[in-house]
This record gives structure tokens, sequence and C-alpha cells, in this order.
């Protein structure tokens, strides 16, 4: 039998792409209905949220919940790839940089901001993601998107030298907008002092609702015997967990799930709605924005 529908939040180990969570969920959750609700590159830790089923469906208005991380950037140097897994492509010694200086370099990345994301982030470039165009050797130039870094704060700070250069690493934490990269947030704080900066350790800490202390070790699910003891939050706690709650009647219930709209309840809503049947189950997500509610995806149709 296989796990029931709903999400799994998994604390993704270093040196795993999310691909292969994905892979992993599968064959613990016993069905190929897996995915993710937004990427971690290998070297980064921390919460990935899998959809398992029906719960899928969830994926896409998940992946645009704000995130917070906790990081080290180490300035100093800058890399290709704006981490610590790209080669040094310049050094200048960070041992001047001052408290002030820092902090006032920070503050001009908190907000809303246009971020240049990294070369070889997975924007497609021609149908082609970027990092394969920079892996081919092109130079890839990637235009300012919108950002918002709703909190950008400066922990620790710890001089160190390596190779010879005077660098210093700064604990953050940062919450950020989707489709904001820490990467590039690491970048151009360097570059706001004169100097480089790249990130050497990035752990995701919350996904909108679901944070580290709901995320599960990889070992620990790999111990379970069955798919169906896997904790996965079912499918409507989840959905409650994270969304604006409609109550429906049972005649709106029946009306959504033969796919016809019902009145908005709340009508000029930006978010999408979980929309529930009197006896708990989820039965769409809405879209509210207009006065005449449409379903976003249909959970429970009428009949089935």
């Amino acid at each position: 039998m296989p796990a029931p529908d709903g999400l799994l939040v998994v604390d993704k180990p270093g040196g795993w792409t999310s691909h292969d969570v994905v892979g992993r969920g599968r064959r613990l959750c016993g069905t190929r209905k897996v995915g993710h609700a937004g990427t971690l590159d290998p070297m980064a830790t921390g919460v990935l949220v899998l959809g398992i089923g029906r719960a899928t469906k969830l994926l896409t208005f998940l992946v645009g919940c704000d995130k917070d991380y906790t990081a080290t950037i180490r300035l100093g140097q800058a890399t290709i790839t704006d981490d610590a897994e790209g080669e040094v492509t310049s050094s200048v010694p960070a041992d001047g940089v001052t408290p002030e200086a820092l902090d006032a370099a920070v503050a001009g990345l908190t907000g809303d901001i246009q971020q240049v994301p990294s070369s070889v982030s997975a924007i497609k470039v021609n149908g082609q993601r970027s990092y394969h165009r920079v892996r081919a050797g092109e130079d890839v130039q990637l235009p300012a998107r919108p950002a918002t870094v709703s909190r950008f704060a400066v922990l620790d700070t710890r001089p160190a030298d390596v190779d010879g250069t005077p660098v210093l690493d700064v604990d953050v934490e940062v919450t950020v907008s989707s489709g904001t990269y820490v990467r590039a947030l690491a970048r151009d704080l360097g570059a706001a002092l004169g100097m480089g900066g790249h990130l050497t350790v990035l752990r995701r800490t919350r996904v909108g609702a679901f944070t580290l202390d709901q995320a599960h070790d990889l070992e620990d699910l790999g111990r379970l015997e069955r798919p169906e003891l896997v904790p996965v939050t079912p499918l409507a706690e989840a959905a409650r967990a994270q969304f604006a709650v409609r109550e429906l009647s049972e005649e709106q219930a029946r009306t959504i799930g033969f796919g016809q709209r019902v009145d908005s309840a709340e009508a000029g809503r930006t978010e999408p709605v979980a929309a529930f049947a009197p006896d708990g189950t989820l039965v769409a997500m809405l879209d509210e924005s207009g006065h005449k509610a449409r379903s976003h995806v249909v959970f429970a149709p009428a009949g089935s």
C-alpha cells in the first residue's frame, strides 16, 4: 500500500540534489507521484517539501511561499558559481571591512530589490538551463528581476586566512521571497563592499508554514518497513496549515466538485484559498480574485 496523499517535509542532506530526494521519496512512499516545492542546490541542506500522490497538485502554490535560510557568506573571494563549489575567480583582502560598512551593505540589500540571478542558476535561456550554457563555456548575462529580502540579519563574523588572503566569514539569517537567490545575495554583499563574496554554507529552515521542526531525516525514513508508515502530513491538514481557508456548504462543495463557480467569499483576494467540505475534505484550491470563485484545481470531484 502506498503512502497516503499529503506532504512529506525532508531535511535534505548535503551532496544530494532535489531530484535525488524525490527519487528516494518515490521508493519510500511506493508511488511515482512525488514532486518537490522548490529546488535546493546540492551544497545546501534543510527543508525540502515533497508532495505525495494528489498533493503534488499543491506544490504549485507552495513554490511561491517565502523562505528562511541560515547561511555563511565568505567576503574577500568571488567564485564562478557564487558558492563554495565553484573555482575562485578573484581575491581581495577583507581585513578592512568594518561593522559599520557591513551593516550599511546589508541594509542596501534588504527590502524590495532588483537581483541578477547567478549565471549557474536553473533559469532557462532560449530553452536551455543557464548553468548548462555556463558549463559549455558561454558568458551568460541574466537580466535583473524583482526580489524581496524582508530580513537580512548578521549573527556573527569570523576573520580567517585562506591561501594567504584575509577573508571574513559572516553568519546570517535571511527571509526572502520566492525566486530570490541567496548565492546572489552573497555575491552582491561582497560587491557592495568592493570585493568578492560567496556562500560557504546554506541551510533552508522554513518554506511557508513548514519548518525544520517538522522535517524528517532521510536515514530515519529509510528504516521504515512499509510506505504507509511514512510520516506524511495529510492533504487537508497540509492545506489548512499553509493557505487561507474557506468552509463550504454541502451545496457549494457539490457545485465546485462539478467544476462550476460559486460566489467569492472575499472578492479581490490575491492568494489561493483552500476550500473545504463540511466533513473536512479538501475540495479545491480557489481563485477568489473576482466576484465568482473559480477552481485552480479540484481535489474532490463530484460523483467520484
